[in-house]
């Protein structure tokens, strides 16, 4: 009798095991939907009257190209004249690639390795009201790439690239050539904050 009842003991306390883990799971991702990141859309910098407006725009500038191109960004317009900062598309980063920082967050990282995703970042440097704001937004873009019709379920393989059932190629027909496209999703308000907060605090160190 007495081993029965370890025996049944035994039993119920291997599926409160799994039940209990299932049940942990749950409210990690309960909680993990609840948070809720901090945005930053500008930051202000209190203007130094030992240095002139210009000089002091060029250096924010300089410190905000740095900034990019530790981060993988390329630059395709500068115009110091306007304050305007503009990015060449930059590919997600992919799992692999750890020692990237422009995925910022679960879901971009999970985006980024799913699709094929770029990101353009715009900064815009300005002297407002006796200070040097900056303003960033960065825009994100998924590659479109439609379907090749195929006349049978065994030739699934050429549905997206002209390729045989022997072998695999990364080459696509004509028409989806011509119909591809960047679709806009947005922007993306993690890596700009990002991209803000670095460059605060380069601007302090220098200070």
């Amino acid at each position: 009798m007495n081993r029965r009842k370890i025996q049944k003991n035994k039993r119920r306390q291997g599926y409160s095991y799994p039940r209990a883990l299932i049940a942990y799971a749950l409210i990690l991702t309960g909680c993990a939907q609840k948070q809720h990141h901090v945005v930053i859309e500008q930051i202000c910098l209190p203007h130094t009257q030992s240095v002139g407006l210009l000089k002091e725009k060029l250096q924010a500038m300089k410190i905000a190209k740095d900034v990019l191109g530790r981060m993988n960004f390329t630059i395709a317009k500068a115009d110091t004249e306007q304050g305007l900062i503009r990015t060449k598309p930059l590919p997600g980063a992919q799992s692999f690639e750890f020692w990237r920082s422009d995925n910022v967050g679960p879901f971009n990282s999970t985006e980024a390795n799913l699709h094929s995703i770029r990101r353009i970042a715009e900064l815009d440097i300005s002297h407002q009201g006796g200070q040097l704001c900056i303003n960033c937004d960065v825009k994100v873009q998924r590659l479109s790439m439609p379907e090749h019709q195929i006349t049978t379920s065994g030739r699934a393989y050429e549905m997206f690239t002209s390729s045989r059932q022997s072998m695999q190629y990364l080459k696509l027909h004509a028409k989806q050539k011509k119909d591809l496209a960047w679709v806009d999703l947005g922007s993306d308000r993690q890596l700009a904050t990002e991209i803000l907060k670095r460059i605060e605090k380069y601007t302090k160190r220098q200070e």
